[in-house]
């Protein structure tokens, strides 16, 4: 009975340090992350600087992670900023996605190109990829920037911490408001 009592105290303790361990970012540390990460974007392909100051506004997602139970899936939290301020949070949800050999994280910019995508977007619940927006991939290398069509109002890239991903699919993708 002691050995029981002894192993179910060890087994709490556990589970309260775990989940102590396991807690959400704070505004702070999520606009901190994507700023990170939008400075490492403009590295890898310079090009995209005038798409970006064209933007309405950048929502990114810095650490898109994987999650292995069930049939998997990701989860990301990020920043929407117009300008230099962030002025929103939100949380995506996609299936699985391979990461890039050698790839230890990857992250997500969608850029909203006119005010009515943007509009749309933050009054949409459960914003969905390729049902409430259809969304064009960015392709770049370098100063090079290749878009679908002239004109798209939204705009989407994916990267790693090895550089830009072409051919990202993000088709289904969801996306909701978080409150920090």
């Amino acid at each position: 009975m002691q050995g029981k009592r002894a192993l179910a105290g060890i087994l709490g303790l556990v589970l309260v340090l775990a989940a102590g361990a396991v807690h959400a970012d704070s505004r702070e540390q999520i606009e901190s992350k994507s700023s990170v990460a939008l400075t490492e974007l403009r590295g890898f392909a310079p090009g995209l600087q005038r798409l970006l100051r064209k933007a309405r506004a950048v929502l990114v997602f810095p650490d898109i992670v994987g999650m292995g139970f069930g049939t998997g899936g990701q989860y990301g939290e990020g920043a929407l900023f117009i300008g230099d301020e962030a002025v929103a949070y939100y949380a995506t949800t996609s299936s699985l996605h391979q990461l890039p050999e050698g790839a230890v994280r990857t992250a997500r910019v969608i850029l909203f190109m006119t005010d009515d995508a943007l509009v749309s977007f933050r009054n949409t619940v459960s914003w969905q990829i390729g049902v409430h927006g259809e969304v064009d991939l960015v392709q770049a290398a370098g100063n090079t920037v290749r878009l679908a069509r002239a004109e798209h109002p939204v705009l989407a890239l994916g990267f790693s911490n090895l550089g830009l991903m072409p051919g990202v699919n993000l088709n289904g993708s969801t996306i909701n408001r978080i409150a920090r």
